[in-house]
């Protein structure tokens, strides 16, 4: 399932690029995610979704596969299980910036391969709900985040990349110590309150339909 998304920061690009490509720090702005731990390039953490009554919890990964900083570019994969194995998520995202006036217009296409109870809404919906969840995002992150930023020099900028692997007596790289990241729960998203509309409207042929076999059962009944 492939997603097409846009918003627009009011910082200038080299700001907003050195904050969007420090995944901890923007990490508490996503609705729904929680990073628990980060080791090396690897952050870890949960993403909590809810349709109606049912609360899924997937657990996994995140990583930049690519990064240009100079064409303002960069590639992310994120995988992910429900911790009660009844699916699995997956997707990556390539996300572009560019200048617009004095802020600047973030570009986010995303290649989603879900599985489980989430997989029922279908593109249409997920797209609403991406939209929506961006939306959201872009608003925490322009308040809790960006609102701190001061403009950075292009050296400065890079300063957020995780550092090199320091290297044993050996020459060989020594592993990343994996640092605890205590931060607040995350509240599920709710997806048939974030889609809206587009929930309804799929909805509504099924509710209609069950309430005819209702009408008609009661009849027979009688």
């Amino acid at each position: 399932m492939e997603l097409k998304n846009e918003f627009r920061v009011s910082v200038p690009i080299d700001v907003a690029w050195a904050v969007l490509t420090d995944l901890e720090r923007i990490a508490p702005c996503m609705p729904g995610a929680e990073l628990q731990e980060v080791e090396g390039n690897e952050y870890r953490g949960i993403v909590k979704v809810k349709v109606g009554p049912i609360t899924a919890q997937y657990k996994g990964t995140a990583r930049f596969i690519e990064q240009d900083d100079a064409q303002h570019r960069a590639v992310l994969r994120a995988e992910g299980r429900d911790t009660r194995g009844q699916g699995n998520a997956s997707a990556t995202v390539i996300a572009t910036a560019r200048p617009d006036g004095d802020g600047t217009v973030v570009s986010i296409d995303t290649d989603l391969s879900i599985t489980g109870k989430v997989a029922q809404f279908g593109r249409s919906i997920m797209g609403d709900v991406s939209t929506k969840m961006l939306g959201e995002f872009a608003d925490r992150l322009e308040a809790d985040v960006l609102s701190e930023a001061s403009p950075a020099k292009p050296s400065e900028a890079s300063s957020v990349q995780s550092p090199p692997e320091a290297e044993d007596t050996t020459g060989n790289p020594t592993p990343s110590p994996v640092r605890t990241i205590h931060s607040a729960p995350a509240q599920p998203v709710d997806l048939l309150g974030t889609a809206g509309p587009s929930v309804l409207k799929r909805l509504l042929p099924l509710v209609a339909a069950l309430g005819v076999i209702l009408v008609l059962w009661r009849r027979r009944g009688r």
